[in-house]
């Protein structure tokens, strides 16, 4: 049997206001799960939840077959959170820290100066390891945090908004790690910087307004994205007659000339049903004996599609909430 994580229907409101409302899915081993949204839409909330800090207001969160609110203390076990605020110890040098989270974790003697060692290496903290944490960059600091979260080597990682104010440098090893423990465990990653899914992520889910709204691979939500298998052409052609005969391709949404110049144009052609328009151009250029200088396929805009679907979820819930 899959080793899972199950979300099952989770609600929770905060007073008046509803931040987590019927929310949904499983994640098996070995997957690494983006969970995408805007500010406010709930994602940290439903992280909370599975991490046994919150109790929904209905709804369950299964970890490997254990139930979450029956029993949150095994639960924890299970999992590593990475909070979106570093929670650390200023005072307290790298390794203290560590060896603080290590007898809280259960580790002693021997097993616990080998866990450390193992994660000083594995999270690229020996230039630090005897600093205090108050010193620390924002990358160190965040790393010594994801540290902490991986002490006990759990099967399940909560990660929330992991690479938020880090350099481009620091982003790099931090989704590095993620990438590695990925093939093992089960990781959820909240974010709202799209790179980060497209970068690490094998699964996303885009929650906007306290509801699921979309459940799939980056790359078939990029295939989402109207301009995903648009082309850009340069022929060796006046534009008049790249537009005569390339307005003929079936399916075409859009035609626009680019730019035009001494016998050569670039033209952009966007098909209306997602297919690929490159291998028609293709062979209508060798028919056409037309020199062909340039063909580039537009893979699909993520945060298009993320725009997308986030504002017409929004405008659909403030229809809902004004009807009468």
């Amino acid at each position: 049997m899959a080793e899972l994580l199950e979300v099952k229907n989770i609600r929770k409101a905060f007073g008046g206001r509803v931040a987590v409302d019927g929310v949904s899915f499983a994640v098996e081993r070995g997957t690494v799960l983006g969970f995408l949204g805007p500010n406010g839409a709930g994602k940290t909330t439903t992280m909370r939840i599975i991490a046994g800090y919150l109790l929904p207001d209905a709804g369950s969160v299964s970890v490997l077959g254990t139930d979450a609110v029956a029993a949150p203390v095994a639960v924890q076990r299970q999992i590593g959170y990475l909070p979106e605020n570093t929670p650390l110890y200023g005072e307290m040098t790298v390794e203290e820290f560590l060896d603080f989270i290590g007898e809280v974790r259960g580790f002693h003697g021997r097993d616990k100066r080998r866990r450390i060692a193992e994660i000083v290496e594995q999270c690229f903290l020996e230039p630090v390891r005897h600093q205090t944490i108050d010193t620390l960059s924002k990358g160190y600091r965040q790393r010594t945090c994801f540290a902490q979260a991986i002490f006990h080597d759990p099967p399940v990682l909560l990660l929330d908004e992991p690479t938020e104010g880090l350099d481009p440098n620091q982003k790099q090893v931090v989704r590095d790690m993620i990438r590695r423990m990925g093939q093992q465990k089960i990781i959820l990653l909240s974010t709202h910087i799209l790179e980060e899914v497209e970068a690490v992520c094998s699964r996303a889910i885009i929650i906007s307004r306290g509801r699921i709204v979309a459940d799939s691979t980056p790359d078939e939500l990029r295939r989402r994205s109207i301009a995903y298998n648009a082309a850009t052409v340069k022929l060796g052609i006046p534009a008049a007659q790249a537009e005569a005969e390339l307005r003929q391709l079936p399916a075409l949404a859009e035609f626009r000339i680019l730019d035009r110049d001494h016998g050569t144009c670039t033209v952009y052609l966007r098909p209306g049903d997602g297919r690929p328009l490159a291998p028609e151009i293709h062979a209508l250029a060798c028919e056409k004996k037309w020199p062909l200088m340039d063909v580039h396929t537009d893979p699909g805009d993520l945060s298009e599609v993320f725009r997308r679907i986030t504002v017409t979820e929004d405008t659909r819930s403030t229809a809902r909430a004004a009807a009468p």
